[in-house]
């Protein structure tokens, strides 16, 4: 089973993205799942979600302690204890950074290997294909290409039908984004 944790902060899609990858998963074939954990958060406030992915029907219903992959919208959120618990060395961090995987790597509080980082200008893709800094659906185009978990038609479907209700134009505004993540060139 494949599971996948999400931080950010109230407002930035957190709970969406989660969806997605369920979505795009369930669309590929699989079973999956995906919920929050949030309180009485408020907007800019950190939520947490997680989505999970499996050959078979999942039973489990508990929050993920110890994630395959780990997925930052925010970078600021990344130095937190409570973003990095339960990670492992085999861990794959995605974030949403300027900043090199070895200078994240240096900067947070568990040994994490840079290879196992992926540091991605989610904001400066969305600013310039979505015209605002909501990084959900761009971070989850290099999520598709690292994990290979889900692949881009089902994302680019399950988008299409998620945001059918915001116009073709949105729509096509988060597909474009997302293939420029998909693309980005240091995704290995």
């Amino acid at each position: 089973m494949l599971q996948v944790r999400i931080h950010g902060r109230g407002g930035q899609g957190v709970v969406t993205a989660a969806e997605l990858i369920a979505y795009a998963a369930f669309k590929d074939g699989y079973f999956a799942q995906a919920f929050p954990f949030f309180g009485v958060e408020r907007s800019g406030a950190p939520i947490t979600a997680f989505a999970r992915i499996d050959k078979k029907s999942i039973i489990t219903r508990e929050q993920i302690y110890q994630p395959d992959y780990l997925i930052v919208l925010d970078h600021t959120l990344i130095v937190d204890e409570v973003c990095l618990q339960g990670i492992t060395k085999n861990t794959k961090l995605i974030v949403n950074s300027k900043e090199s995987p070895e200078v994240i790597s240096k900067s947070i509080s568990r040994k994490v290997s840079s290879k196992n980082i992926l540091a991605l200008p989610a904001s400066d893709i969305a600013i310039k294909y979505l015209e605002r800094n909501l990084v959900n659906t761009v971070i989850l185009g290099a999520f598709a290409r690292l994990s290979g978990e889900i692949s881009l038609s089902s994302l680019k479907k399950a988008i299409s039908e998620k945001f059918a209700d915001k116009g073709s134009a949105q729509v096509n505004k988060n597909i474009t984004a997302v293939m420029a993540a998909f693309k980005y060139e240091e995704i290995s």
